[in-house]
């Protein structure tokens, strides 16, 4: 049905006509006693509802907007002399009536002039360039389906459609899509309802938003393919809708997003009014609308889906501010075709039952009948206008040198295929100052975030919260959005189950999506720093859990220090003992002439006390921080000093042997019984400890090394071995040493001497030989600062037990029984 034929043509017989096709179905105010008496235009055909046509009270007043800002634009181009000077466009303006086949016979009626219209002929065909289209992809293919086979040109709202004559005024509807992903993953939304039409646009919806949902770890919780059919008093119609309230009410997804026409929404939102206290839980959603969706007003100007969609979102394209046309809309002086046209819309809007006298302002309109600020819709038609403009313009400068006189019209024989590749690449600033961009037929553009907002008083405004920039930066100001008030909380959650909160993991349900999982607490020396987390992360090794696993804490470097109890102790027994070792060397200092200090060669006994006093010292090299100083003479001097020790030991042993061997007559051993052999014995003993440590020190040096893997907390830094093998033939010689020495000490204990200490020495070695014995198994099965206290034990203990075992008899007798240290004594004990 044709709303408006109006056609302004100047300058000869050249015509360029652009087509506006709408969906501008308007019912003609009714009056009290519910007669027409509004007066329609000739060629106006009596308004035609389709099924449903009850619910559909809403005005499409919005869409009139669209008409003003394309004659708007074509009176600025008219008056621009830079742009088509000379030239004046026309156009037409058609109704499709929310009907496909319309807009397919409307495309054929503009083609020819002849009743007959039959496509891919010439037959009288009209001289049209460009069509500007609709809001739908189902009209935009109708029309592209005809026009491209003449290669018109047809900017297009919708984005979602691809004919090689298309040129879309909006961004692909990829970056809607990406739009959708960055606002849901901005608020965690990852458990979502879809709501669409049930169609191919609803289907395209669903085919290329469910990929770029699930590769974002977003699920959906339902999907509902709507239609108007759905809403027929027809029992399995009702079940249908029942089914989707039961479903919006009962479903924990607080985001539900749609993709169906306005028609259909306006449909949906009355079910939902209507029973709204019956199921409330479809009034406490989140609902992201269309790009194209707006309020609609009902008859009485109320808002349709006040409740329901407040706090809602939207995306639009960005748009600035035009110069000039609020100062259109005040001032609007049309001619009487276009005046007789907006009767119609006027007489409507004010709600009059009689004829419009062209006195009625749109500035007196509410803003939420009819805003004077350019919609995003109408933003996008003006710039369709100033496209296909600057594109003839463009192709008048490439023919200038034919065209010699532009004003002799029947020289001009423009066709629509040669507009082709002017349009193909437009870059032009429009009188916003945007510049609008196209490549290939594309235009590149950002988006708004738009929340919209109702108030009591049955108007609404929209609120630009965020944005997505044509390089797909998102940013988004959550201090700038109203919640719809039904919602429990603010900002609100839309998951399947509550986040696995820190210190947890999910697991996955079996069967169900992969936003259904359970919580399981992380392993020990594992966290999860983050809601949500899929797996449970290993700290560093410098690092610990905290007690929620929720954190890493750098472990404290600990070693065995003075100032701690074991360190303490440790420390107090070796200086103790290292004192009462000099109390005994003063005592045999004190008495080294006395028979008890002399018997058993006091050399090696001066020699044993000064090892024993230089290993009770040398543990104190295992406490305090190790450094490499320390950890290299650690062993090194334990295992040299112990070997001296021990080798003197042996070397009493031995003279005591060789002595009793030499009193026998004749016995040639008496010339052993020197100073020399016992140094010889010392030496040569100690001499490969000495070998084995040097070669330890140059193969493979002991280090300070971090222990990371204590669970504790603590970050030990101990002493490596270096070489463990060379560790072991150290310990492993002192060991041969130690057991020799007892077998020695064992088989003389019984000589008869005047002061046998082979028995001494069996009980020292005995001692000895336990200690090291035992320090094996446990130094193999601890670590860390254990191994260090082990040590220094495993040393004070061998040494105590040679100091006291071997001296403390000789100091008592020195000391308490001071009768028994003469050589009277002595001498009598031998002849005994």
């Amino acid at each position: 049905m044709r709303l408006c034929n109006c056609g302004i043509v100047k300058h000869g017989n050249f015509q360029w006509l652009l087509l506006l096709l709408l969906q501008l179905l308007l019912p003609p105010p009714a009056c009290a006693n519910g007669t027409k008496k509004c007066s329609h235009s000739t060629n106006m055909q009596e308004n035609i509802y389709r099924p449903g046509k009850v619910l559909l009270e809403a005005i499409k007043m919005k869409h009139y907007q669209h008409i003003l800002a394309l004659i708007f634009a074509i009176d600025e181009i008219d008056k621009n002399p830079e742009l088509l000077s000379n030239i004046t466009l026309g156009f037409h303006i058609f109704d499709n009536l929310f009907d496909s086949k319309t807009t397919y016979e409307t495309v054929l009626d503009l083609l020819f002039s002849k009743k007959k219209n039959t496509s891919n002929y010439k037959c009288d065909k009209k001289h049209l360039l460009s069509v500007i289209g609709g809001f739908t992809v189902e009209n935009s293919i109708q029309m592209a389906t005809i026009l491209t086979t003449y290669k018109i040109p047809q900017p297009e709202s919708s984005s979602k459609i691809d004919f090689p004559c298309l040129y879309w005024m909006v961004p692909r509807e990829s970056i809607v899509f990406r739009g959708i992903i960055q606002l849901l993953l901005h608020f965690q939304w990852k458990w979502i309802g879809l709501i669409v039409s049930d169609d191919d646009d609803g289907e395209n919806f669903v085919q290329k938003l469910t990929p770029m949902l699930a590769l974002n770890s977003i699920c959906i919780a339902f999907l509902k393919r709507d239609t108007a059919k759905n809403y027929l008093p027809v029992s399995y119609s009702a079940k249908n809708t029942i089914k989707l309230l039961i479903t919006l009410n009962s479903t924990d997804a607080s985001v539900i997003i749609l993709s169906m026409g306005s028609e259909l929404i306006n449909i949906l939102t009355f079910f939902l009014e209507k029973n709204e206290l019956t199921f409330k839980g479809c009034v406490e959603k989140i609902w992201i609308m269309p790009v194209q969706w707006y309020f609609s007003i009902r008859s009485k100007n109320e808002l349709h889906g006040r409740n329901i969609f407040h706090g809602s979102f939207s995306f639009s394209v960005q748009t600035n501010p035009v110069p000039g046309f609020k100062d259109f809309l005040y001032n609007m002086n049309l001619d009487e075709t276009l005046n007789h046209f907006f009767c119609m819309f006027l007489e409507s809007a004010f709600n009059a039952c009689e004829k419009c006298r062209g006195e009625e302002k749109l500035k007196q309109l509410p803003a939420h009948v009819f805003e004077m600020e350019l919609s995003s819709e109408s933003y996008n038609i003006y710039n369709a206008v100033y496209f296909l403009a600057h594109g003839l313009h463009a192709l008048y400068l490439s023919k200038e040198r034919i065209f010699q006189n532009r004003f002799q019209c029947k020289h001009l024989n423009i066709q629509p295929w040669q507009l082709q590749s002017f349009l193909r690449n437009i870059k032009f600033n429009n009188s916003a100052g945007h510049e609008i961009s196209f490549a290939y037929g594309e235009f590149f553009a950002g988006l708004d975030v738009i929340n919209w907002i109702t108030f009591p008083n049955q108007t609404y405004c929209k609120i630009k919260v965020g944005k997505l920039s044509p390089m797909q930066e998102f940013t988004i100001s959550e201090n700038a959005i109203q919640w719809n008030t039904g919602l429990k909380q603010v900002s609100p959650h839309s998951l399947c189950v509550e986040s696995c909160h820190l210190g947890l993991s999910k697991i996955l349900q079996e069967g169900k999506s992969i936003c259904c999982y359970d919580c399981v607490p992380c392993s020990k020396y594992m966290i999860s720093n983050q809601t949500d987390a899929v797996h449970c992360i290993p700290c560093p090794q410098d690092q610990y859990p905290n007690s929620n696993q929720d954190q890493c804490i750098p472990k404290i470097l600990t070693f065995l220090s003075y100032h701690e109890p074991p360190g303490t102790v440790l420390v107090s027994f070796a200086i103790s003992f290292a004192f009462i070792t000099c109390f005994v060397i003063l005592v045999f200092i004190k008495n080294w002439n006395t028979p008890i200090v002399r018997a058993n060669n006091r050399n090696l006994s001066w020699v044993l006390l000064i090892s024993l006093l230089l290993s009770y010292l040398c543990s104190l090299l295992f406490i305090g921080k190790p450094s490499t100083v320390s950890c290299l003479l650690q062993i090194t001097a334990f295992g040299i000093i112990f070997s001296i020790a021990v080798s003197c030991v042996l070397a009493k042993t031995i003279i005591v042997i060789l002595a009793f061997i030499a009193t026998k007559p004749g016995n040639i051993v008496a010339k052993w019984l020197g100073q020399k052999v016992a140094n010889a014995i010392v030496i040569s003993c100690s001499f490969i400890e000495v070998a084995i440590c040097t070669a330890r020190s140059l193969i493979s040096p002991p280090f300070p090394h971090l222990n990371l893997d204590s669970p504790t907390g603590q970050m030990e830094i101990e002493c490596s071995e270096g070489s463990i093998n060379m560790f072991y033939y150290i310990l492993g010689y002192l060991a041969f040493l130690a057991i020799f020495s007892f077998i020695v000490a064992f088989l003389a204990r019984k000589l008869p001497d005047t002061f046998n200490e082979a028995k001494f020495i069996t009980f020292s070695m005995l001692v000895f030989c336990s200690v090291w014995i035992s320090f094996i198994p446990v130094y193999l099965s601890i670590t860390g600062k254990k191994i260090v206290i082990v040590k220094i034990f495993a040393i004070l203990a061998s040494n105590t037990g040679l100091l006291t075992c071997i001296f403390f008899p000789k100091c008592y007798i020195i000391i308490f029984r001071p009768d028994l240290n003469t050589k009277k004594m002595f001498t009598k004990k031998r002849i005994n």
